[in-house]
Parts: structure tokens; sequence; C-alpha cells
């Protein structure tokens, strides 16, 4: 089962790059300037470098009108303008980190749910898309819970 791992579009960021810190805060938003490992960046898929400047981001990752409904906090590079997107593989902050994968049906309820390894995700993805009744997966950090990426069928 072909999948594509796509992340965060940057025109929903781009308007807070470069905003004075006041205004960040006005939008549930910080500056965090990366001091070492654990900044997991989710416009282009990759841990950010010691010395680059994030924006801590409350996002909806799931905006349906459901009882799953949510939000939590992700990391965007503030000047990041290109979001990843590859087909049938894992970018390498997924792989090496525990993930929470839940499977979402066309209604955005949750049908599938589990916690694996990010080296060991593939074949857990391509057994939740074989089943015709999920319509998309939502991959979190499992350890801090943040949303990590959408996938879905190619």
């Amino acid at each position: 089962m072909s999948f594509r791992i796509s992340g965060l579009a940057p025109e929903k960021f781009i308007p807070l790059y470069n905003l004075p810190d006041e205004e960040l805060k006005k939008r549930r938003a910080k500056r965090v300037t990366v001091r070492g490992p654990g900044y997991p960046e989710r416009i282009e898929m990759r841990d950010a470098q010691p010395g680059e400047v994030l924006l801590l981001i409350n996002y909806e990752h799931q905006p349906a009108d459901t009882p799953y409904r949510a939000s939590h906090a992700v990391y965007v590079r503030e000047g990041a303008t290109t979001a990843y997107s590859a087909v049938n593989t894992l970018p390498e902050v997924m792989v090496k980190r525990l993930l929470s994968l839940r499977a979402f049906n066309h209604d955005h309820m949750l049908v599938d749910a589990d916690v694996i390894a990010g080296a060991d995700a593939i074949p857990v993805i391509e057994r939740m898309l074989s089943d015709e009744n999920v319509a998309y997966i939502q991959a979190h950090y499992a350890k801090p819970g943040c949303f990590a990426a959408h996938i879905s069928r190619k």
C-alpha cells in the first residue's frame, strides 16, 4: 500500500515569521532558539539544529467537528517555505522516535491506533491503510503526545 507523509503547509505559519514576541504571544506562539537535541520541526520534517530559530505554536491538527477535534504544540522553523513530502518512506525525525499512529475514517472518527518504534512503523502504516475504512493516519510523537505528520494513501 503506497502512502505519502506530508509536513505542515508553511502558508499557515508565514504570517507569524518575524512578528515581535508580544504579537506571537497573542497568537499562542513563542520563538525558541534551539540549544540541543529534541526539537522535531514539522514543515521540513527534520530535527532542528542548534542555533536555529523555531516557533512553538499551538496547531489544530484535527480540525473536524467531532469528539476527536484536537490541537497541540508543534515546532516550525521560522523562515521555512517548503513542506516535506515523501512516498513510502519515513523521515529520519520520525524513524528515531516512538510513534503513536491513529487511523481515522472519512467521518474523522478513530478506527484504529497503535504505538510503534518509528523504525518499525512502515508495516503498521501499510496495514492501517489497507483497511478501506481508513481515510488517513495521524502520526504523533508518543512521549510528548504532539502531532508529527499526516499520512495518506498515495
